[in-house]
């Protein structure tokens, strides 16, 4: 029941969070401005919040939030392949001082111990 409860609000999430819908709702509730407008200023406003606002907006504001999600999920893929470049050139740094390590103690192995210079 879960898995198509979460279909099914993501379809109609899909499905209204579109800018024709906006459009399409905007068209719908204007059928009610005349009426609103002949009952009186109290009732345009009742319209103008109720009807208008609601209908016209929610759409908007999802595809405001589908817009903004994926700038997140770019900054963040961006992101992620900066770590691993950094990752990348760590693990070439550390290696390069790896290989410098094992030459300074060959070279250290070859002159043998220093002796200390008299003072």
């Amino acid at each position: 029941m879960v898995r198509f409860n979460a279909k099914f609000g993501l379809r109609i999430t899909v499905v209204v969070g579109t800018m024709w819908t906006a459009y399409l709702f905007t068209l719908l509730a204007l059928f009610a401005l005349p009426d609103a407008i002949k009952q009186g200023t109290y009732f345009v406003v009742v319209w103008l919040s109720s009807s208008f606002l609601q209908l016209v907006l929610l759409p908007i504001i999802i595809v405001g939030q589908n817009i903004q999600a994926k700038a997140t999920d770019t900054r963040a893929a961006e992101t992620y392949k900066d770590a691993e470049a950094v990752l990348k050139e760590a693990a070439m740094i550390q290696d390069h001082l790896c290989k410098q390590d094992e030459l300074i103690s060959r070279i250290l192995d070859q002159i043998g111990p220093l002796a200390p210079k008299a003072g």
